[in-house]
């Protein structure tokens, strides 16, 4: 009789065109299991300030009960169950192992440093097969034409589209081999959803699990030849939303990548660029492990940020006095997800009008988004930080109001600022030069003054004084 094969899933909480259920499933008996281990370490090259680690995300935990319970029905259908333990991955996976007399143990590989790290734990204690499933390529298989790495986006995704042509995805298994009567946490005991006060309530615009990604992968489809039109309107449902059952491997992003490609064609090659782009950021992840801690150009190292407190409480709970940055922290408390565009403003507004670390920013999404990924987040922030290897100019200063005006932001701010319901499209953007709003702060720092005060501080920077 086979030996039982473990399932070991961590963000790619899926059945369908899951190569490591795939292979599992086909050599013996199985089990699927789930660590929860919050041991997510900094790299050692992480700044001594920068070492808290990186524990899943409020926001994220939220998703991850329900993604689990959605796997766990799932399961449950085809007759097995999702075992779930608790602590370190390196230790119990082993463990797990060892209860059931497992002959190996099969993953999706993953490209952050601490899930490096789990792999090469467990792979010295049991048998381990890392499997392809995450992205689209591999990060070290896009190569140059000297054998080198890519570091910018653009040459390395015409090199990756001239190797890449993503299989037909495969459908999820129709029957499952299951090893019984194995010990498993209960999911509830997990505290995994908020207590009183229930700070999620906004967050049932979402439906996590694999059902729920397959519906918002149909839903985009048909809007997908208008995305290059309307991905940057946040006031209308231009963007596919899928990020969050990417992040959690809900979906593969080779079934997106199909879906649209086979929807659209030729139309839909902005949406795919940023499926690229996804990819991308793994592939700066993998060469540098170290990225959510260190910026990547060795300027910003000495640049003079400022310790505001006050400036970045104001910035979290969206009350900067600018409407559509406010609008954007709103809609990040309160659903857990911010429209990509607003994300630029708001992150560009925090690092350069503020002059408040980047780091502090990509902290709070991390713990905010539901879509949290460490390898994009740390790419965003260092992108429009300017502080990236590919990365925007630091004098790319977005102008909240421009940028409002220009993306037609208006029904989106009257959504999530509703002090503000009351102006005119004209007036929302800038309410301060219309006469105000009593119960909306002013600017709490004007806009030509942050952006020299900005472009002094880099200038300080880069003459190393």
């Amino acid at each position: 009789m086979p030996a039982p094969q473990i399932i070991w899933f961590r963000n790619d909480l899926r059945l369908a065109d899951q190569a490591a259920v795939r292979a599992a499933a086909r050599a013996g008996p199985v089990v699927a299991l789930y660590v929860l281990d919050d041991h997510r370490p900094a790299p050692d090259s992480a700044p001594e300030g920068w070492r808290q680690g990186w524990a899943m995300g409020a926001a994220q935990r939220w998703w991850l009960h329900h993604s689990l319970a959605s796997l766990a029905k799932d399961l449950k259908a085809l007759g097995g169950c999702l075992v779930l333990r608790r602590g370190r991955s390196a230790e119990v996976v082993p463990a797990v192992a060892a209860e059931v007399g497992a002959g190996a143990v099969h993953c999706l590989g993953r490209v952050e440093p601490w899930a490096r790290a789990d792999e090469a734990a467990v792979a010295a204690r049991v048998r381990l097969h890392v499997h392809d499933g995450v992205a689209l390529v591999r990060p070290e298989s896009v190569l140059t034409g000297t054998g080198g790495r890519y570091r910018i986006f653009t040459p390395w995704w015409r090199r990756m589209l001239e190797q890449m042509s993503p299989g037909q995805p495969w459908g999820a298994p129709e029957a499952i081999d299951f090893v019984g009567d194995v010990a498993s946490d209960r999911l509830e005991d997990w505290g995994l959803l908020p207590m009183r006060p229930n700070w999620a309530k906004g967050f049932d615009v979402w439906t996590p699990g694999e059902a729920g990604a397959a519906a918002r992968l149909a839903d985009f489809v048909g809007r997908a030849s208008a995305y290059d039109r309307t991905r940057n309107l946040p006031s209308v449902e231009g963007t596919s939303r899928l990020s969050p059952h990417l992040a959690m491997g809900e979906i593969s992003v080779r079934t997106v990548w199909r879906a649209v490609e086979g929807a659209v064609g030729e139309a839909g090659e902005p949406f795919l660029r940023e499926l690229g782009w996804r990819d991308f950021a793994a592939n700066i992840l993998d060469l540098f492990p170290d990225h959510g801690e260190v910026p990547g150009r060795a300027v910003f190292e000495r640049f003079g940020f400022l310790e505001d407190s006050e400036a970045l409480a104001a910035w979290q709970q969206g009350r900067t006095g600018y409407p559509v940055v406010d609008a954007g922290m709103r809609q990040l408390w309160g659903e857990g997800w911010m429209h990509n565009r607003v994300r630029m403003i708001a992150a560009s507004f925090l690092t350069k009008h503020l002059l408040i670390d980047w780091r502090h920013g990509e902290r709070w999404f991390w713990d905010c988004l539901v879509d949290a990924d460490l390898a994009a987040n740390s790419l965003g922030w260092q992108w429009v930080m300017g502080s990236g290897v590919d990365s925007s100019p630091f004098n790319r200063v977005f102008a909240p109001v421009g940028q409002s005006a220009k993306f037609e932001a208006a029904d989106y701010i009257r959504r999530w600022v509703p002090e503000l319901r009351s102006l005119d499209d004209k007036a929302i953007h800038a309410p301060w030069e219309h006469g105000g709003v009593r119960c909306y702060p002013p600017p709490i720092v004007g806009h030509e003054a942050a952006r020299a005060r900005a472009l002094d501080a880099f200038g300080v920077a880069r003459a190393g004084v």
